[in-house]
């Protein structure tokens, strides 16, 4: 891997990791259409510095969304160890931080069952592009879903935020854990984790200010642990000879996120899923007919 590579899948992973489009299916499909066969060649092998690779970068973004909310982090882990010293939930920031909890538990159970398998699996152009043009389905139909009336009441039995949507803090403990189950999906490349999440959250009622921040409240542990269950691969033989590349393309991908984050907290106050949307459908249908034909 040069450091050219490490740095445009650095700056990749960044901005895709938290733009609903999936950073998994973009790392599978960029190197196949600038003809990196090596990067390729490594990323469905069983053993490569590809994994090293992403170890850097998965740790880098989880650590830039630390930084974005340390003081909401900070509050929900008082909050949490302050609920399990008087066994109750009194405040939001406490239901918030067991929400987190309990929408985190399937993503990591299956993550560590499965990732390997899913990504050696699944890393291949064809397959990244179909399930690119599936999270664009999956995001359209969020948002016609959204307007339901059946959404729209539920948001309304459980309370509304200045905005009119159901507040965060209302959600179910159950509501939580579907979201997390959501999230699992985006071990296929091409699933987006910000985008699946996201839209479970507006089906239950959420607006798109609140649906973003718990996708990226949710996605920081799972990023996070997924880097630090792989560090055997980064110190290990996967690692040598790209150390450096790897701290290259960690500090781009950190500072690509924390900017993307940063923007998709203000764009979506006011805005929706649908230019995602569109990107997905018309970016995921192309490449696979392209990648079907010509291969």
């Amino acid at each position: 891997m040069t450091y050219l590579q490490a740095i445009l899948l650095g700056l990749l992973q960044g901005v895709t990791e938290l733009f609903p489009v999936s950073s998994l299916g973009h790392s599978v499909i960029l190197p196949k259409l600038l003809g990196w066969s090596d990067v390729v060649a490594a990323q469905s092998a069983d053993e490569s510095y590809f994994l090293a690779f992403l170890v850097g970068l998965h740790v880098a973004t989880a650590l830039a969304l630390v930084i974005f909310y340390w003081r909401t982090w900070l509050d929900i882990v008082r909050g949490v160890l302050t609920s399990l010293a008087t066994r109750r939930i009194e405040t939001s920031t406490q239901r918030l931080g067991w929400l987190l909890i309990v929408g985190t538990i399937p993503a990591g159970l299956v993550g560590i069952a499965f990732e390997h398998s899913f990504r050696t699996l699944f890393a291949n152009p064809i397959a990244a592009a179909g399930f690119l043009f599936i999270n664009g389905i999956v995001l359209a139909t969020a948002e016609v879903y959204r307007r339901r009336a059946a959404v729209r009441a539920l948001a309304v039995d459980h309370g509304l935020n200045p905005e009119g949507a159901r507040r965060l803090d209302t959600l179910e403990f159950r509501e939580a854990g579907v979201v997390g189950v959501a999230q699992v999906f985006a071990l296929l490349a091409g699933i987006s984790r910000s985008g699946i999440t996201m839209a479970a959250g507006l089906a239950r009622g959420l607006d798109h200010e609140d649906a973003a921040r718990f996708s990226f409240l949710l996605a920081t542990p799972v990023i996070l642990a997924a880097g630090v269950y792989k560090l055997p691969d980064l110190l290990g033989p996967n690692g040598q000879g790209v150390i450096g590349q790897v701290l290259v393309g960690s500090v781009v991908a950190g500072i690509a996120a924390y900017v993307s984050v940063r923007f998709l907290t203000r764009y979506f106050t006011t805005r929706t899923l649908t230019p995602f949307a569109v990107y997905c459908l018309v970016v995921g249908g192309t490449l696979l007919v392209w990648f079907s034909l010509f291969g």
